[in-house]
């Protein structure tokens, strides 16, 4: 009896230190996953099948909450009334426009169906098209200064060369006129 009372201790003792490091490798793996959404740009929410937000990143709380604290407990309807009618049309991602006044926001917002509800991701992509949109404008200016400045090389020579030939055969208030002229 003593011998078997042993060896059920020793297996105990056994299972709770497999238990022990398997909470503790548990707790690493959270801290870690916890710091990674944290650290990212991206606004993270995830919803139960409610649409109640049960999780939801730095990032999502400063995006939604419109300062009014955290957005977890809320519905995401409330906090985020654009993405209602995502789920529905059966799109799992979009890109819209929020927000009203001289700059609104672009967000890029995909939705991810998961066991237990879903994770919605938002991405503010509004520097991102600023920037593109900047870009093009500076490939059409620049196609246009070449446009204009190919021409302008030929006429610019023949100017010059016109000017070198004739101030030498022209009297003084011609001279003056066609320096003028060329300047111009």
């Amino acid at each position: 009896l003593s011998r078997s009372f042993n060896r059920m201790t020793e297996r105990l003792q056994s299972q709770t230190e497999t238990l022990l490091a398997a909470n503790r490798q548990l707790d690493d793996r959270r801290a870690f996953i916890e710091t990674v959404l944290e650290s990212v740009s991206a606004a993270i929410v995830n919803v139960d099948r409610d649409g109640t937000i049960r999780l939801a990143n730095g990032t999502a709380d400063r995006l939604l909450s419109k300062g009014e604290g955290t957005i977890v407990g809320r519905k995401l309807v409330d906090v985020a009334p654009f993405v209602k009618d995502l789920p529905a049309d059966g799109r799992s991602h979009a890109i819209l426009q929020v927000g009203d006044g001289t700059e609104p926001q672009t967000l890029a917002i995909k939705i991810s169906d998961g066991e237990g509800g879903q994770v919605v991701t938002f991405e503010d992509i509004t520097q991102q098209l600023s920037d593109q949109r900047r870009a093009a404008w500076s490939d059409v200016a620049r196609r246009i200064a070449h446009e204009i400045k190919n021409p302008l090389t030929p006429i610019q020579l023949s100017v010059e060369r016109l000017e070198h030939k004739l101030a030498d055969k022209l009297s003084a208030p011609d001279a003056e006129v066609l320096k003028r002229a060329t300047q111009t």
